[in-house]
């Protein structure tokens, strides 16, 4: 085994005799070969036998990669490694002592459907309102309390509400103990119950145990990390690797403060900083570390590179998210003319919601584009629920999307009812909604409203627009309202708030601007040679039209040659030649809700680093002057994480200082000294204030901003202001205690 190849730190971290390291590995500094050489050369120098090592991964990916790699590296029997995840370890220490822990033999594990469907079977059972308490936030509260280590008789509930759940808890944990079940967070749960519990089970595998080995250590919650010291006890060494600068999965648990508690607690001050990265060029690599600078508390280290500086950051801003979409498909387009592979080249961005105007653009030029670890956006289940309502209202027998939403939101309508409902549909011989009338009783009566509602938006659609018409969908439908009760229901709204944009843009380029949707309007269907055909069409059957074929058409399939879409969580640990990162607006990212949430900040700050960090030789960073908002333009501000990155990192495709798109309103001067303000126009009264376009005020919690709209009067009256720290916010003028400046 040759570990000459491995640069200082490597070897440093590698060769180790000290019980407690913690290597803070940098992206792209090669952890994983630091990790399983690791491994490999503990064994190879005698120091542990393979049955002595634990190492914990975040993916079953890696564990099967690390052990290929041992294996390679010594042609040893891996077998008797504990290699794995969290949930696969503690399933194997559970399956072996089953009985101290209190499980069948052949207790099973319910995967995240399967939970949410015996939470569902419980609130049945019990004639639990789902209303006040839907499953899903039922679910939620439970995982959220097991991955504190609390059982129902350790909480201490705050409100009667909160009581009611842990009621639920205490009743859902019977049940699945009955069943002989456990679910992801139960493993974890019960594993370290047993560590904590039984003095001799614990003490054996601190035995066996001697060398603890944890991968992505930045991840871990709080009852993984007790679980870990659990099984280190005193005398075992303990080799955490990770990055502190990388913790971006604080929604999912991951607690970034065990990196400094185990620094405190174990490492003290034995810190392995793994810097030199070899995947990016010092351009990219400096802007990463001065963009992190501003974070606090860090443990710190700085990437470099012997490749060289490479090519500046090319920044652009966009006068709009359509200018900024088409801007990425043409500058992919000349990548690719220089020889760049589609695969190398990845689009990232802050909200799912934001692929759909980069798809339509890839779409509209026929550039192949994959949806990595997602959906298209028209796939995406609350977009295709919405979908089902509109082609209803087109055509109401169509049967398949009636049976997509006809419970959904949850009406009471079950199977059976369906069942009996199709009998009658097929003896009639007509679609389900006309064979409603053919069936009694209180089932009867709920599809009968549900199809009232279908005809009165189909009434409504022949005098609203089409993004109207879909706000109205989303809202008298219960769709709104269902994914506002839903923990993880934000990002399904913000897509929700995009269909509405989609249509908005579809009118536009398709002139059905201010048309009620399902007006028939003349439409040319075929251009050749001089000769048109037209035909009547209403923007509604268009829109429907074009949904279903820009969801189906230029999406490739797994492993084909397309350029790569994802989210910036998704792209973590991946890396490619071109990256892009769009959207680069306060509110949008930064999200707005870091903006007023605990270190909520930073983690977008260390969001925007793992971005930066995924480009190996181009990086473009872009934005938009304005966005529009359920089918509205707002306004936006640049990004601080632009005014983050030194200049000498960057080259800007448009001047650096230009102003935002609506400073082009005739509303704004300049004066003598080059500030921008905006003329006085005609002002609302509210109370004894008067307010005008172009004031200066504060609000508590976004600071300060200006004045850019008013509408409304008296205690109606509402205010479009541009904010200094978040953008543009429409406010309530009574209810926002605005300072007039």
């Amino acid at each position: 085994m040759n570990i000459e190849q491995l640069n200082p730190e490597q070897r440093l971290a590698v060769t180790t005799d000290a019980q407690y390291v913690l290597v803070l590995a940098g992206a792209g500094s090669g952890k994983t070969k630091v990790l399983t050489t690791r491994m490999a050369w503990l064994i190879d120098q005698g120091l542990v036998s393979p049955g002595g090592i634990l190492a914990v991964t975040f993916t079953n990916k890696a564990a099967k990669e690390m052990l290929q790699r041992i294996h390679a590296l010594l042609s040893v029997n891996t077998r008797a490694m504990w290699v794995g995840t969290f949930h696969g370890l503690c399933n194997r220490l559970l399956r072996a002592h089953y009985r101290d822990a209190g499980l069948p033999q052949n207790f099973q594990i319910l995967d995240t459907q399967d939970q949410l469907s015996a939470i569902k079977r419980l609130l049945k059972l019990y004639n639990i309102d789902t209303e006040k308490y839907p499953p899903k936030e039922v679910f939620y509260f439970i995982n959220r309390q097991k991955e504190k280590g609390l059982r129902p008789q350790d909480i201490a509930p705050t409100d009667p509400h909160e009581v009611r759940l842990v009621e639920l808890y205490e009743l859902y944990q019977n049940q699945c103990d009955k069943e002989g079940v456990v679910d992801f967070a139960e493993l974890l749960l019960r594993a370290f119950e047993l560590l904590k519990n039984n003095i001799p089970i614990r003490e054996h595998y601190q035995r066996r145990f001697s060398h603890i080995l944890i991968d992505e250590f930045q991840d871990t919650n709080d009852l993984q990390y007790k679980w870990l010291r659990l099984l280190a006890g005193q005398k075992n060494a303990v080799f955490a690797v990770g990055d502190d600068d990388q913790s971006i999965y604080s929604f999912r648990g991951a607690n970034v403060g065990n990196m400094q508690d185990f620094e405190r607690d174990y490492a003290k001050g034995h810190i392995i900083r793994l810097e030199q990265n070899y995947r990016s060029y010092n351009h990219i690599l400096h802007s990463a570390n001065a963009l992190i600078a501003h974070n606090k508390d860090r443990l710190g280290k700085n990437l470099w590179t012997e490749r060289g500086h490479g090519e500046p950051i090319r920044i652009n801003e966009l006068n709009d998210d359509r200018q900024e979409a088409q801007w990425i498909v043409d500058e992919a387009k000349s990548l690719i003319r220089e020889g760049v592979d589609y695969q190398q080249i990845a689009v990232l961005y802050r909200s799912n919601a934001q692929s759909r105007a980069i798809e339509h653009a890839f779409f509209s030029v026929g550039l192949p584009y994959r949806v990595y670890g997602g959906l298209r956006f028209f796939e995406r289940q609350e977009i295709k629920h919405v979908l089902a309502y509109l082609r209803l209202i087109h055509h109401l027998d169509d049967d398949t999307s009636f049976l997509r939403v006809v419970n959904f939101p949850a009406r009471g309508i079950g199977a059976r009812t369906l069942e009996h409902l199709g009998d009658a549909a097929k003896e009639i011989g007509c679609s389900l909604a006309l064979a409603v009338g053919a069936l009694k009783g209180a089932s009867a009566a709920k599809l009968a409203a549900f199809v009232d509602l279908i005809n009165r938006l189909k009434d409504m659609a022949k005098i609203l627009t089409l993004p109207e018409l879909i706000q109205q969908v989303i809202h008298d439908t219960g769709i709104e309202a269902f994914y506002e009760n839903e923990r993880e229901g934000e990002e399904r709204l913000e897509n929700l708030n995009e269909l509405v944009n989609a249509a908005k843009v579809f009118c536009i380029e398709e002139s059905f601007e201010n048309i009620p949707a399902t007006q028939m309007n003349q439409v040319v269907v075929n251009a050749e040679e001089g000769q048109t055909t037209t035909e009547y069409q209403s923007a509604l059957d268009m829109f429907l039209s074009h949904a279903s074929l820009e969801g189906g058409d230029n999406q490739a399939e797994h492993g084909a040659n397309a350029i790569q879409l994802m989210t910036i969580h998704a792209a973590k640990g991946l890396e490619f030649d071109v990256v892009f990162v769009s959207g680069l607006e306060q509110g949008l990212f930064p999200h707005q809700n870091s903006l007023v949430a605990e270190d909520g900040l930073e983690e977008e700050r260390r969001l925007m680093y793992v971005a930066i960090t995924r480009a190996r030789e181009r990086l473009y960073l872009s934005g938009a002057y304005q966005r529009m908002l359920y089918g509205q333009t707002e306004y936006t501000t640049r990004s601080q994480f632009l005014e983050e990155i030194p200049e000498e990192h960057t080259k800007w495709l448009c001047p650096k200082e230009k102003v935002n798109a609506y400073m082009k309103d005739d509303i704004f001067t300049t004066s003598s000294h080059g500030k921008t303000s905006a003329k006085i126009t005609n002002g609302v009264q509210v109370g004894n204030k008067l307010f005008k376009v172009g004031q200066r005020v504060r609000h508590a919690k976004f600071g300060e901003g200006m004045i850019i709209n008013l509408s409304g009067q008296g205690m109606d009256a509402q205010a479009q202001i541009i904010f200094e720290t978040v953008g543009a916010k429409t406010l309530a003028i009574a209810i926002a205690k605005l300072d007039i400046l």
